[in-house]
């Protein structure tokens, strides 16, 4: 197998644990049990790694190794505001047909018909990746998802809060009715709106 390969899935395989909180904040990744957990050679899981701190997802401590981080207020608005400014320039580059709409639009629903916090939260990211994925900046795309697995990460920990995902559905909605009516700066708009909805709710369930 390609060592890219081998990278991908370690990385995949870290970021799956990381959501489900089998790697706990603060906690040191063993990377001769995970080693023999997937059944991969150190070297790709140490590469993996090594993006995952890129990410900012984990942390390299001296005479630690690897550590699961914690997200402060700081890192999280720098986090929020930076993928707000970069899904508008996504957006603002993207051309939509009306297969990509139906898309959008099926998934704005499938977000207001899940039933758990988990599915709910995997459900708007899910419209965000969709909202930017004919953006045929594949470096930009790229920053994106890192940002966002950091993002995905630290609000599994968050709990869930009904009136706050009904409001991010609606503005979900609002972009998608912009998009429809091929109205890409409203959309825009909107979008920056949502990120800051949601910024707003991570800051007050974090500590002071």
């Amino acid at each position: 197998m390609k060592p890219q390969v081998l990278r991908n899935q370690v990385k995949t395989h870290l970021l799956e644990q990381i959501q489900k909180g089998e790697l706990e904040v603060g906690k040191t990744i063993n990377l001769a049990a995970l080693s023999r957990q997937i059944g991969v050679s150190v070297t790709p899981i140490r590469e993996a790694l090594s993006q995952l701190e890129q990410a900012r997802i984990i942390n390299a401590v001296p005479n630690r190794g690897f550590v699961v981080t914690k997200l402060s207020k700081k890192e999280a608005k720098a986090l929020y505001e930076l993928i707000a400014q970069l899904e508008v320039m996504a957006l603002e580059s993207s051309v939509f047909a009306a297969d990509d709409i139906e898309r959008l639009r099926e998934q704005q629903i499938q977000s207001q018909q899940v039933q758990t916090f988990a599915e709910r939260l995997r459900a708007r990211f899910e419209f965000h990746r969709l909202l930017v994925e004919k953006c045929t900046n594949a470096v930009l795309l790229q920053i994106l998802d890192d940002l966002k697995a950091r993002l995905l990460f630290y609000e599994q920990g968050l709990g869930a809060n009904a009136s706050f995902y009904e409001n991010v559905d609606n503005q979900n909605g609002a972009i998608l009715q912009a998009i429809a009516e091929d109205n890409v700066p409203t959309a825009a708009l909107i979008l920056k709106m949502n990120w800051m909805v949601v910024l707003d709710y991570v800051e007050k369930q974090m500590p002071v």
